[in-house]
């Protein structure tokens, strides 16, 4: 890192590669095909297969069928609930799987804007009681699920343990946009040149729909969180979304939940199994985290 870029060289040259690719909001069609790729292919899972959760397509990722008392996890994909799915971040559930031993079931929810909100929380919802129904067949426990997700995932990871934190044991949330106001101060710090951009995410929300007070939309502004379950938060310095994880991480140690913040210096929203050392480690914290 230089004195007048957050950003350490290797996460510069590569934010700059990707941003270059990167259409500007406005256009669904361009975003969804240029939103795969950037990640190295995940390790071996021993079985993986894509099956109907209620309606909903989720793909199973088990590191070791026949096992039993292993942790089970709901993973959400990013994307600013507008594009992404399973194979885009198949990577990334393999890595989890693989590193913690843990089944993870990765939902293929709606999109916006042709599904606004609540679509993308439902389903969420609809997969972990699937997942809870179907924890005892998979070798896991029906009370020990996991709900996590990157970037608009872990928005949907947070609304599903806000709306059932009894059933819900943790939340794992990377970069999660939790305002839908924007008015944290590192939108403006990071508003532009750091990938993901402040006009992207603002074009999110207004795809994505929702009163932007509603808890289930922006889960900063949830009246009371205590009760909810573990939390680890992984944070990017160089992010617009920065201090709205770092309100609510506060919150939530505040009301009394064990909450985890690692907040990695020199990288840019979106880092999380990146050709990057941060994209790396921040996996494995992830996966060792996951295995407890």
């Amino acid at each position: 890192m230089s004195d007048d870029d957050p950003l350490s060289p290797a996460a510069r040259a590569l934010c700059d590669a990707l941003t270059a690719g990167f259409p500007g909001p406005g256009d669904v069609a361009a975003l969804r095909a240029t939103a795969v790729g950037g990640r190295s292919a995940g390790p071996p899972v021993a079985r993986v297969h894509d099956t109907d959760a209620a309606g909903v397509p989720v793909r199973v990722y088990d590191p070791a069928p026949g096992s039993t008392g292993r942790p089970l996890v709901v993973y959400f994909h990013g994307g600013g609930w507008v594009m992404c799915g399973p194979d885009t971040h198949d990577p990334v559930c393999r890595a989890l799987a693989a590193g913690s031993g843990a089944v993870v079931v990765s939902a293929d929810y709606r999109l916006a804007p042709e599904h606004p909100w609540p679509a993308a929380p439902d389903d969420a919802l609809t997969v972990l009681l699937w997942a809870r129904a179907q924890a005892g067949p998979l070798g896991c426990d029906p009370d020990g699920v996991t709900v996590a997700g990157d970037s608009s995932g872990g928005n949907l990871a947070a609304v599903t343990a806000l709306r059932a934190p009894g059933l819900v044991a943790g939340q794992l949330l990377v970069y999660p946009p939790l305002d839908a106001t924007m008015r944290s101060p590192s939108v403006d710090r990071f508003a532009r040149g750091y990938f993901h951009t402040a006009a992207h995410m603002a074009w999110y929300w207004d795809q994505y729909g929702g009163d932007p007070s509603h808890p289930h939309v922006s889960p900063l502004s949830a009246v009371d969180v205590s009760g909810l379950p573990r939390t680890l938060m992984i944070l990017a310095d160089c992010d617009v979304l920065r201090d709205e994880g770092l309100a609510y991480a506060r919150r939530l140690a505040a009301a009394g939940v064990d909450c985890t913040v690692q907040l990695y210096p020199g990288v840019f929203h979106g880092f999380l199994g990146l050709p990057l050392p941060a994209g790396s480690s921040a996996l494995a914290a992830a996966a060792a985290w996951l295995a407890q």
